[in-house]
């Protein structure tokens, strides 16, 4: 919540204030680098949020997470490997946003002219409009669509080689990331109009793409073992934690939940020494000795007491 501005385990902030309270407060300090920073993030019943960073209260949460990078792993997150396309599509966007900050705001740019494309097209079928009203948007489709691909892939590539290390080591070989969409056209999206006036909704274009994660020529999402699909949502984590680390000289927060929950001896030791490469990462167990290396830092959490 402190610094993404949302938490991964609720839908609504209401869910996150203490039973019997009004508001909710988080607030973090630290480090980027040698840059600090401090965050303040106030929930109030009946209220919209309200975050701040460095005193400053900002309009989204977008720029918090784009200058506190921070990556997740919970167990509900298998639903990237498991689940349909738009989970992975809304995952690489995320990527590309953190990867390449310039372009943070594309996928929903996007996603804003298929929504009016989609409003043409209604109203053409309802005879409301012209077909010829719609070019100006389908332009806008594809110029978006297209920068949409190049900016997906170029995100993948950046991954793979990490993603295909990460997975080694934690005993998933030949693991690769392949975008499956082409390029939208005018001349495609044309040859399609009858058929996209008809149902009132753009029927091609990169929010309808996948990413495929396979694992050995195996597509993880058919042929995957919960095991499996768990260490290629770990890998990717780690993953983009290398590539940031690269790009930036910075490393990003990591935070581990219930991760060791599912993994062997051998696993556990694989991961504990690729998280001795990060610079800061939060582990939760349910014991302390789960993790087999001495953290830096262990806190025990019971009922009302934090040691």
């Amino acid at each position: 919540m402190g610094t993404q501005g949302f938490s991964p385990r609720a839908r609504k902030d209401g869910t996150l204030i203490r039973f019997g309270a009004d508001a909710a407060r988080v607030t973090l300090s630290g480090s980027v680098g040698q840059t600090s920073f401090a965050t303040d993030t106030v929930l109030t019943r009946g209220e919209g949020r309200r975050v701040e960073l460095n005193g400053e209260r900002l309009g989204s949460t977008e720029r918090l997470r784009s200058e506190l990078a921070t990556l997740v792993f919970t167990p509900d997150r298998l639903a990237v490997v498991k689940g349909g396309p738009a989970t992975r599509r809304a995952y690489i966007d995320r990527a590309v946003a953190r990867l390449v900050p310039a372009r943070a705001t594309l996928a929903a740019e996007y996603a804003s002219a298929v929504g009016q494309r989609n409003a043409g097209l209604r109203r053409v079928r309802a005879r409301l409009s012209t077909r010829d009203a719609l070019a100006p948007w389908t332009r806008r489709v594809v110029e978006l669509g297209a920068t949409l691909v190049e900016v997906r892939v170029e995100a993948l590539q950046t991954l793979g080689p990490a993603f295909a290390a990460s997975a080694h080591e934690l005993g998933l070989d030949q693991a690769t990331l392949v975008y499956e969409g082409d390029i939208p056209t005018e001349r495609v999206l044309d040859s399609r109009l009858a058929e996209d006036v008809e149902r009132g909704i753009t029927s091609v274009g990169p929010h309808l793409h996948d990413v495929r994660i396979e694992a050995a020529g195996r597509d993880l999402r058919a042929f995957g073992s919960q095991g499996e699909q768990r260490m290629a949502v770990l890998a990717l984590v780690l993953a983009e934690a290398t590539a940031l680390r690269e790009r930036s000289s910075v490393s990003p927060l990591v935070l581990l939940d219930d991760v060791l929950s599912e993994l062997d001896g051998d696993r556990r030791r694989a991961l504990a020494g690729m998280l001795a490469r990060c610079a800061q990462t939060v582990v939760t167990a349910t014991a302390e000795g789960a993790l087999p290396v001495d953290p830096a830092l262990s806190l025990s959490v019971s009922p009302g007491e934090v040691r």
